[in-house]
């Protein structure tokens, strides 16, 4: 009889990795029950797996399972996995097969809607997992993973792009400060930041795609993930403390990734995040006032090397305007406090105001 854990056993060293190597045979299970580990190996992605005649029948999702019907994630069927697999949740040792660490997702039950060697069909009852879903066989040995069932009530999916909203130029502080928040005007390139799947994808304001201009910045969409947003913000380049103009249009246009990567290494950028456009399938920009969208992002905990969420001033005019002098920054950009985000609009609701 076959041992469908060969190749799972083939694959790991029990002195060498904290994963579980059952030694017997898999006993057939008459249970449905689910795991989905995020899995930060070479490449961050989720793996899915299914509970069935005593395995864990298993698929690496690049990308996560397709949170609406919009489009079609691929799954690379993996080797089967022991049911011992369903609460596992660990560092597994670089070098090793799966190295990285891998903690869990969602777990839970799920009915079989069909079964066939070139096609699986479930639905999932979890925590954070819910819905019809269809893996499915493509030509060759690639898989993919759809949708079946219209996403929760309320789900918008992520827009291609949403233009940036505009400041007005004045020298003079509002006068009703207390309604005001107050930004620093960093003086960096306006980019918009769409991360879905553990990925970033990088707009500046005329929508060009410049993801690949930062790959220092490509790592914030593994750090942030499973969330998926829609940010808005700056790209700057800082000499010491102060944001260096210069410095910053050194990292236009690299001629090819090899360029880009030590381009990134000589003049590192960072990614300053200032608003929040989308969040897990709800519009924010136009719906949720300005204070609100800043309490949001600030929950989103955006904090790392090269990418953080800079401190804003309510009601603190004068005190951000000498701040800005402070740093030899060009002004300080002035928000009303229930302002909606207009795309692609210059609103007074937005005030850059020279410092």
């Amino acid at each position: 009889m076959t041992d469908r854990l060969d190749e799972y056993r083939r694959k790991r060293d029990a002195a060498r990795t904290p994963e579980p190597i059952p030694d017997s045979h898999p006993a057939e299970t008459q249970r449905q029950r689910f795991v989905i580990q995020q899995h930060h190996a070479r490449s961050l992605h989720w793996d899915v797996r299914l509970e069935r005649d005593g395995v864990l029948v298993s698929f690496a999702v690049p990308r996560g399972l397709p949170r609406d019907r919009e489009r079609n994630n691929l799954a690379k069927h993996t080797e089967d996995h022991p049911l011992e697999y369903l609460v596992f949740d660990g560092e597994i040792p670089a070098g090793e097969y799966g190295g990285g660490r891998m903690t869990i997702f969602d777990s839970g039950t799920y009915e079989t809607d069909k079964w066939r060697d070139d096609e699986i069909g479930v639905t999932f009852h979890g925590d954070r997992t819910n819905g019809r879903y269809i893996f499915f066989q493509t030509d060759g040995a690639d898989w993919m993973v759809r949708r079946m069932d219209p996403p929760e009530p309320g789900w918008e999916p992520m827009p291609d792009r949403i233009s940036p909203m505009l400041a007005v130029e004045t020298e003079a502080l509002p006068a009703d400060d207390d309604e005001w928040a107050y930004e620093m005007g960093w003086g960096g390139r306006r980019v918009e930041a769409y991360v879905s799947g553990g990925r970033v994808r990088l707009l500046d304001a005329s929508g060009t795609d410049v993801t690949s201009w930062y790959p220092e910045v490509r790592a914030m969409g593994p750090a942030l993930a499973p969330t998926e947003a829609v940010l808005d913000g700056e790209i700057v380049a800082f000499d010491g403390a102060r944001p260096d103009a210069r410095l910053l249009e050194r990292r236009t246009a690299p001629r090819d990734a090899a360029a880009a990567r030590r381009a990134a290494e000589r003049t590192p950028v960072q990614f300053l995040a200032y608003d929040l456009l989308w969040l897990e399938g709800h519009a924010t920009a136009e719906r949720v006032r300005y204070a609100e969208r800043r309490e949001l992002l600030e929950g989103l905990g955006i904090e790392g090397p090269n990418w953080q969420t800079p401190p804003y001033f309510p009601g603190g005019g004068e005190f951000a305007v000498e701040a800005a002098r402070a740093q030899g920054l060009p002004a300080v950009v002035a928000k009303r406090l229930d302002s909606p985000y207009l795309p692609g609009q210059r609103s007074r609701l937005w005030r850059r105001v020279t410092s």
